[in-house]
């Protein structure tokens, strides 16, 4: 009796390495997770003003934070995921493996957009946070400061790195890109 099973032969080494990049930034999707819902404060039931919920909850600079967690989540993780179908494709169902040129834009890609993404959305986080810390009051160990005074002290600082990195993540979309129309024009 003939095997009547389905032999897939699809190969492809970057849709692979996008894969493994977003389950090693899904891991660090649930550790900010983890921090971000900081369980000990249910179990002790001491609030903390410190804690990254709260300082979502209090919304204005804090805002930050959450920006930066969802943009993390849906773009650091979900889009490296989803690229690595366009790899999969290119690679595994058209049998046009990356090189040369195209295979240095596809790690230009993979290393400019995770760096450039991860880098700008724990900046976000981290700045949200330092805000939320610096509004709280002064009595729960904050600063007290006015929402002025965090975004010329604290958030004011990081526009620049943020953008820069943002700017890095665009560049390696671009790489990407590049390459893939290459790559899916040339035999």
């Amino acid at each position: 009796m003939e095997n009547t099973k389905p032999q897939f032969t699809f190969k492809s080494k970057w849709a692979g390495r996008f894969i493994w990049a977003a389950v090693v930034e899904g891991f660090f999707a649930v550790v900010a997770t983890v921090l971000t819902l900081d369980p000990l404060q249910y179990i002790t039931g001491k609030p903390d003003y410190f804690s990254p919920a709260r300082v979502i909850a209090a919304n204005g600079a804090g805002t930050w934070f959450f920006t930066g967690y969802i943009s993390f989540l849906v773009v650091g993780v979900v889009a490296m995921a989803v690229t690595a179908i366009f790899y999969l494709y290119i690679e595994g169902m058209q049998g046009k493996p990356y090189k040369g040129i195209t295979n240095a834009f596809a790690w230009g890609h993979l290393i400019f957009m995770n760096v450039g993404v991860a880098g700008s959305m724990f900046l976000m986080m981290w700045g949200g946070y330092l805000a939320g810390w610096a509004s709280a009051p002064v009595a729960g160990g904050g600063e007290g400061l006015t929402s002025e005074q965090i975004h010329v002290q604290i958030l004011g600082h990081l526009t620049d790195p943020i953008g820069a990195l943002i700017l890095l993540a665009a560049i390696g979309a671009l790489l990407g890109g590049l390459g893939y129309l290459i790559r899916s024009r040339t035999d």
